[in-house]
């Protein structure tokens, strides 16, 4: 429609990101409040750690829930219109940071456990399956996506126009 405003292209991403971090935080509480459901997607000595309530593996799952969390708030920061009026290249950086973090931590992650599942590469000692497949689909794969998101996100931010 003519008069009707236009969203700006990749909004969506930021937005997607957002959602994103938020859910995976999500997980994070549930496991560091002590919910059980889905540890055994985790496998080896996380679950077993998860299942006994070591503190440190629960304080590490509250401390990434807030780290996703504040991710979550940096992807809002690079698409939305408060975002603009900060100072861009510091919030770039940060935005350019996440994505590089987490596209190289999931991608390695995800190629790692596609060489294994395909058979390319031969462990020394037995493959859990159920949490190896759980990994490559959806743990490992979220950060990969998620940086993707934040990748488009800092594009958008960086060649859209100054508010002022």
């Amino acid at each position: 429609m003519a008069g009707e405003a236009r969203r700006p292209r990749l909004v969506w991403a930021g937005y997607a990101a957002c959602v994103w971090g938020l859910m995976f935080a999500g997980v994070s509480f549930y496991w560091g409040g002590g919910g059980t459901l889905g540890l055994e997607t985790l496998g080896g000595s996380l679950e077993r750690l998860a299942r006994a309530r070591d503190p440190a593996l629960v304080a590490a799952v509250w401390i990434t829930g807030l780290l996703k969390v504040a991710g979550a708030v940096l992807a809002l920061t690079l698409v939305s219109d408060w975002g603009a009026r900060l100072p861009r290249l510091p919030v770039a950086a940060l935005g350019l940071g996440a994505a590089v973090v987490l596209t190289l931590y999931g991608g390695i992650l995800v190629s790692t456990a596609a060489l294994v599942a395909t058979g390319a590469i031969h462990p020394v000692g037995p493959v859990e399956w159920k949490p190896l497949l759980w990994h490559l689909y959806l743990w490992d794969m979220s950060f990969l996506v998620w940086g993707i998101l934040f990748g488009l996100a800092v594009w958008r931010h960086m060649t859209r126009p100054t508010p002022w």
